[in-house]
């Protein structure tokens, strides 16, 4: 594959977990151990706020009384699209039951997990849209209990227009918790809440640390790194869009990589013109941010056709994912790995980061080879169950006692053998394997 780079990224994105491993668990550790008190020692460290951590009811209230109607409606706009995607998604799951052999039913069941611990970043950025995402989708989902954390804002408290989106999308809890101490909280059922069984949303590398460290003990929605898009676009695309459209992800944070690959020439170069204009243009945090992840992390490549494009991203499987080219049937059937797709310039990335309805929730670094982002199907367990009648179970007990025997297992052997002599007093069954047979 003859990829022309007209730029190259000089570094690679990363989650810098073994940077902030050891601070990270130690921080666990101390809280696991010590409790409330020492994730309020946290937050007045790290937060540097000593409010109130588990919102009342009228805490709660007089910060929606501060957030603009205009921005409530737009809220519930989103919030609307969101839940009836993530409706959407859930019909897809079904009980299933099937009779496996005459006698012998098995069936799956899906069960929402009790207790959904939802991030909300409100460090750099305030994001009132994963509160939307996050909380929106567990509650869809069916959970019993759903607790959303955001970092607070010193001497101020979680930003309003965070605290109307978690209660309108429906957290039974709202902590004002931010960073380790926030995942550790709802992980360890402090505050006198329960335990979560899933924690998901996106955050810093310490949260994100966090999450990684508590995997296992708790769900996890994914391994996040850096967020990362790619766009497509071929010579008709208008160059214009290409580059905002470069930007706008690239002022997520200085590592956050931006891709655009190509098959014209011509539009590579006058994308390359265009964007440090762009970003001298953005306020001076977003116009820093953006200007590092380009410098140094953002690529342009030009490839001979759209089956080398399409191959291209593939192999990049970002995170987000635009079209802006000709046919857009042909790239929704042939691009494979990626978080979410935007198909054509009429959406864009931030629409599905804000408002439009699929989840913003999605995997990073590659991960998008492997899973698909946050849904409702996250928070849902697919279980399993049988019964039998004492015919039904008769061919099943035959095969198990002679596996079993083969692989050694004579105890499981047993529970069948047991049961053919219950049932079948008066029949004889061939139970074991003949010699020289082995696994």
């Amino acid at each position: 594959m003859a990829r022309n780079y007209l730029k190259k990224a000089k570094l690679f994105p990363a989650s810098d977990s073994t940077d902030v491993r050891d601070t990270v668990q130690n921080i666990l550790n101390d809280i696991e151990m010590r409790g409330d008190a020492a994730a309020l020692e946290y937050a007045a460290k790290f937060d540097r706020y000593e409010g109130n951590i588990k919102l009342t009811r009228a805490e709660i209230d007089a910060a929606i009384a501060l957030v603009p109607e205009q921005l409530k409606q737009d809220i519930r706009f989103a919030h609307d699209n969101v839940r009836r995607f993530a409706e959407a998604q859930k019909s897809t799951l079904k009980d299933v039951e099937l009779e496996i052999v005459p006698g012998l039913v098995a069936g799956q069941k899906t069960i929402p997990v009790r207790t959904a611990g939802c991030y909300i970043p409100g460090g750099r950025y305030s994001h009132i849209a994963s509160a939307i995402m996050t909380v929106t989708t567990a509650k869809v989902a069916g959970c019993e209990n759903i607790i959303a954390c955001s970092p607070p804002r010193p001497g101020v408290g979680i930003a309003p227009a965070i605290v109307f989106a978690a209660d309108l999308c429906g957290a039974d809890t709202i902590l004002a918790l931010g960073g380790v101490q926030g995942i550790a909280a709802m992980a360890f059922g402090l505050f006198d809440l329960p335990k979560a069984d899933i924690l998901v949303g996106p955050g810093n590398q310490f949260v994100a640390e966090a999450k990684r460290i508590l995997f296992g003990r708790v769900g996890i929605d994914m391994f996040a790194g850096p967020t990362d898009s790619l766009i497509l676009a071929d010579g008709k695309a208008d160059p214009e869009i290409v580059a905002a459209d470069l930007v706008g992800q690239a002022e997520h944070g200085y590592n956050s990589p931006v891709w655009l690959v190509t098959d014209s020439d011509p539009l590579a170069r006058k994308v390359l013109d265009l964007v440090p204009q762009l970003i001298a243009a953005l306020p001076e945090l977003n116009g820093k941010n953006a200007e590092a992840a380009w410098r140094d992390y953002a690529e342009v490549i030009i490839c001979a056709d759209r089956e080398e494009m399409a191959a291209t991203a593939d192999d990049y499987a970002p995170e987000h994912l635009t079209v802006q080219a000709g046919d857009l049937d042909w790239w929704l059937g042939r691009l494979k790995c990626y978080g979410s797709l935007f198909l054509g310039e009429e959406t864009t990335v931030a629409f599905g980061d804000k408002a439009s309805g699929p989840n913003h929730v999605l995997p990073t670094s590659k991960a998008a080879n492997y899973t698909g982002g946050l849904s409702v199907h996250k928070y849902m367990k697919i279980v399993t169950w049988q019964r039998a009648t004492v015919e039904g179970s008769k061919p099943i007990a035959e095969a198990t006692a002679r596996i079993s025997r083969l692989e050694g297992m004579e105890g499981h052997a047993r529970t069948a053998d047991i049961r053919l002599k219950k049932y079948f007093p008066d029949e004889t069954f061939n139970l074991t394997v003949a010699e020289g047979a082995g696994a």
